[in-house]
């Protein structure tokens, strides 16, 4: 069994095989044995940015010189099926590039989104899931 933050964990996302996941900000220090243990959850290859149709999943790989995290996770949205899963893959803290937890959870809320777990994913990287908020 994989130990927390083992990538081969990647099964502790939720995605499942013959879904399609679309991957951001994709860049050197992104986890290579991460997105290939996802890849083998899935049965399939990731797709980048410039995929042109729905997806079941997303991925974001982010960084705090990324730039608008609220941008970005309102561009995500579009191309994400009913009920897919979000994932922000952030820096643990002690790494260059690092985004508090605190200005994902902003992010998130002003997307109309919410932070659910977070959870060590990878040796670097930490690993929240977002949800959609329900009417009230």
């Amino acid at each position: 069994m994989a130990t927390d933050g083992d990538p081969r964990d990647a099964s502790r996302l939720g995605f499942t095989t013959g879904q399609v996941i679309q991957e951001f900000g994709w860049a050197d220090d992104v986890d290579d044995a991460l997105r290939a243990a996802i890849e083998e959850v899935v049965g399939g290859e990731l797709v980048d940015e410039d995929y042109g149709d729905v997806t079941d999943g997303v991925i974001v790989w982010w960084r705090e010189e990324d730039g608008d995290l609220t941008d970005m996770l309102v561009d995500v949205q579009t191309v994400l099926d009913d009920g897919g899963a979000i994932w922000i893959l952030t820096l643990k803290p002690g790494r260059g590039g690092h985004v508090p937890h605190g200005e994902v959870q902003e992010a998130s809320t002003t997307a109309g989104l919410h932070a659910m777990s977070t959870f060590s994913i990878a040796p670097e990287w930490n690993a929240t899931k977002l949800g959609t908020r329900r009417g009230r």
